[in-house]
């Protein structure tokens, strides 16, 4: 690890004007950041401790959804009693991810930031990864990709997003607040997170020095018919092979709206509208779950490894589906 300049603001706008060099890095839980910096693929010259900044509540707004703080815990977060009841499928793909451990340090801000887990990427040993040196190659592609994208890679990265409560937050239309020096901002999950396309060094569409607040989750529509499926080589402290947020409002027993989101397959979460318009209207008899699931991999693009997630991830939308929709 290089040496760097280390701060401890105690109000967001001294965070900001700390954090406006490009080669500065905001510090909460840092179980993501401070091993790659003590793997040197991170080496940021400047380390802003924002844990106290007032960003760790959760609090119910006026039109009856929440805003979570950014420093909140991802554990404190699952174990919350309006989540738990309002947003349970939140709740479950946050216990789904890491440990107790390193969920008790983890921020939802930080959690959103997590850089993807490629071992390419991850081990600066190895001189092929477009997303730690830019124009090097992606050693993935021709190299071990058993982990990596079956959905929007280019040739330039393969790698997936590693977040279990981000995939969850795309299916609950959940909204990112964002402070700048410019002001303040709102971005949509569905926008937050970036296709690797020629740029894999960017992950997300914040600008640099960008500082995440909260997030916000609208008034709940699902909480009665959600699932969380996380399906991995080990039942704790593993990465998603695939993994599917599944959302369903139900009115006079057949589903009104859907969301079924991926993990474990993109560069980010990855929303299966296609999949959704096959539940919207049913009563989810079979032949709508499995062609829903039939559709969820459309246009999937695997590689010499990864090939069985195509299957796997039929399977687990089917799963999550009949789950969700209390059929199973």
């Amino acid at each position: 690890m290089q040496a760097f300049v280390y701060l401890r603001p105690t109000t967001v706008d001294e965070a900001l004007a700390a954090g406006r060099d490009s080669n500065t890095r905001y510090l909460a839980g840092g179980t993501n950041l401070l091993d790659l910096m003590k793997g040197y693929v991170e080496q940021p010259t400047r380390l802003i401790d924002i844990n106290r900044l007032p960003l760790g509540e959760v609090t119910e707004l006026p039109e009856g959804g929440v805003r979570i703080g950014a420093l909140v815990k991802n554990s404190d977060l699952a174990n919350d009693p309006l989540i738990r009841e309002r947003y349970p499928l939140l709740a479950q793909a946050l216990v789904s991810g890491a440990s107790p451990q390193l969920r008790n340090m983890a921020s939802v801000g930080g959690n959103l930031l997590q850089r993807t887990r490629c071992g390419y990427f991850t081990d600066a040993a190895f001189g092929q990864c477009n997303k730690r040196m830019p124009g090097s190659g992606c050693g993935a592609r021709e190299g071990w990709n058993r982990m990596h994208a079956i959905f929007g890679a280019s040739d330039q990265c393969i790698a997936t997003n590693p977040s279990d409560m981000a995939v969850a937050m795309l299916a609950l239309d959940a909204t990112v607040l964002v402070r700048s020096p410019r002001g303040e901002g709102r971005i949509a999950m569905a926008d937050f997170h970036r296709l690797p396309g020629t740029t894999p060094q960017r992950d997300n569409n914040l600008a640099p020095g960008d500082l995440i607040t909260a997030v916000e989750l609208p008034p709940p529509r699902f909480a009665a018919h959600s699932h969380y499926l996380k399906v991995r080589d080990r039942a704790s402290y593993a990465f998603a092979l695939v993994s599917v947020a599944c959302a369903l409002e139900k009115r006079d027993g057949r589903v009104a709206d859907a969301r079924i989101v991926l993990g474990g397959v993109a560069h980010k979460p990855w929303r299966v509208t296609a999949a959704e318009r096959q539940l919207v209207g049913t009563t989810l008899e079979p032949r709508a779950v499995e062609s829903a699931a039939q559709v969820s991999v459309e246009g999937a693009r695997p590689y010499r490894d990864n090939a069985f997630k195509i299957a796997l991830a039929q399977r687990a939308v089917a799963r999550a589906i009949r789950t969700a929709g209390g059929t199973t």
